[in-house]
């Protein structure tokens, strides 16, 4: 390496290192484009494990508050993590491979014990749409954006919609891309069926409630659900896109993710690809998925959809081809 070179590679990491520890007024002075996030791990099970025990530190790619949005791409890009899982272990594919495709990428915690918290997303829904809201606009105040884009998995592609409709969140947000989520609610394959047909729902909510509100929230039928989706599924200003599996078993039946009304493409992965067989967890890494999520942020400039085997939780089977 020349010494220019050295010098101008030394120059940059300094400014990036100064531009973490300044607020978000002074970052404006040490904008810096996206970099390069480097390799994806497209195995759910791997990046989970990697990052659970980190739930406080961005995943790769994500969590530069110095990152100014190029013309290409001027929103910046939001990660919301789905239920028990945080920001870091839920997003270890599509945080580097947003950064990889030249995207600001931010990642938070919500709806935790504490925001140090390894398991996230348990509280109350509406509750967890405030630490939305109150994150883009830390978002937007230091990158200089006028509108940000949600990418959410299970919970985190629901609980947006609260923001968007109830919180004012429609001023602040283009798009809403959403990977499995539990718009109308889910039956755990009948479950939910099974224990009112008992009886006994009052009882098992009750206990469950006191460990994940938000779960109760997220059951087919349930009044946070029925007072979300009344009045239509979607705001006016606001594209969605919801990308789901056949095989998912946490949100069932599959189609209780699709929205209707304007604005919404609903994209079922086994219709573009039918070797692809990506589950509840493998979606949020899977790359045929997040191809789709790529075509969804900017769909003037779409990549090629790969089609190949993925597996549930471990993702593909042998190389993914560059997109």
């Amino acid at each position: 390496m020349s010494r220019i070179r050295l010098a101008v590679t030394m120059l940059a990491a300094g400014a990036a290192l100064v531009a973490a520890s300044q607020p978000a007024q002074a970052r404006t002075l040490l904008a810096l484009p996206p970099a390069a996030a480097g390799p994806v791990n497209y195995d759910f099970a791997t990046g989970a494990l990697a990052g659970f025990g980190f739930p406080q530190t961005p995943p790769p790619g994500a969590g530069n508050f110095g990152c100014k949005p190029p013309a290409a791409h001027p929103d910046p890009v939001i990660l919301v993590n789905g239920t028990f899982a945080n920001q870091d272990d839920n997003w270890q594919a599509a945080s580097p491979l947003l950064a990889n495709h030249g995207y600001c990428v931010f990642t938070f915690n919500y709806g935790g014990t504490s925001p140090s918290a390894a398991v996230q997303g348990t509280g109350d829904i509406a509750a967890s749409a405030g630490q939305l809201a109150s994150f883009v606009t830390r978002v937007l105040a230091a990158t200089g954006a006028a509108r940000a884009d949600l990418v959410g998995h299970s919970q985190g592609g629901m609980m947006p919609r609260y923001y968007l409709k109830v919180l004012g969140g429609a001023a602040y947000v283009d798009k809403l891309v959403a990977l499995a989520p539990s718009n109308h609610g889910t039956t755990l394959d009948g479950l939910t069926a099974l224990v009112r047909a008992f009886g006994a729902a009052g009882i098992v909510n009750g206990a469950l409630t006191a460990l994940c509100t938000a779960c109760v929230q997220q059951e087919a039928g349930s009044s946070f659900l029925a007072s979300l989706n009344a009045g239509g599924d979607t705001v006016a200003g606001v594209s969605y896109t919801v990308i789901e599996s056949r095989n998912d078993e946490v949100v069932t039946p599959y189609t209780s993710a699709f929205l209707s009304g304007p604005g919404v493409t609903n994209i079922t992965l086994q219709n573009q690809c039918a070797l692809d067989q990506s589950d509840h967890l493998e979606i949020a890494a899977d790359p045929v998925a997040l191809a789709d999520v790529l075509n969804a942020l900017d769909p003037a400039h779409p990549v090629h959809v790969p089609c190949l085997v993925v597996l549930p939780i471990t993702g593909p089977v042998g190389p993914v081809p560059p997109f």
